[in-house]
């Protein structure tokens, strides 16, 4: 079974930024497509990053275009989400997740395509 494990969270002003990184293990990492997801209190599960199974394909929310970046390594078996300008509305826990893809270059946005997901780290942004 598929375990993923994330890092990097923690607190950081406005302004700064954090790179999380997921670590997966249990089964082939490159046959996975990977997403990062984000639950802020009081607040529904949201997307925020995608990757394809090679990384060639990726996805960004709008809300985080041009400040976010998802990348990954299959030979570290890492996924990794690079936050810059960060803003205290980005607080939140985040989420790695993994689907099993068929397809090379397809990425998922909806939360329902996954089928494993981290324990969640947690990311704060004070102002």
């Amino acid at each position: 079974q598929v375990q993923l494990v994330e890092s990097g969270g923690g607190l950081v002003q406005a302004g700064g930024s954090l790179r999380l990184s997921c670590a997966a293990s249990g089964r082939t990492f490159s046959n996975d497509a990977m997403g990062w997801f984000r639950q802020a209190p009081g607040k529904e599960r949201e997307f925020v990053a995608a990757a394809s199974r090679s990384g060639g394909s990726t996805a960004l929310a709008d809300s985080v275009k041009g400040r976010f970046t998802i990348s990954r390594d299959n030979g570290k078996n890492t996924v990794y989400l690079q936050m810059n300008s960060l803003v205290p509305e980005d607080t939140a826990v985040y989420y790695c997740a993994a689907k099993s893809s068929y397809y090379t270059d397809s990425y998922y946005v909806s939360s329902d395509d996954y089928d494993r997901w981290g324990q969640g780290t947690q990311v704060t942004v004070s102002s």
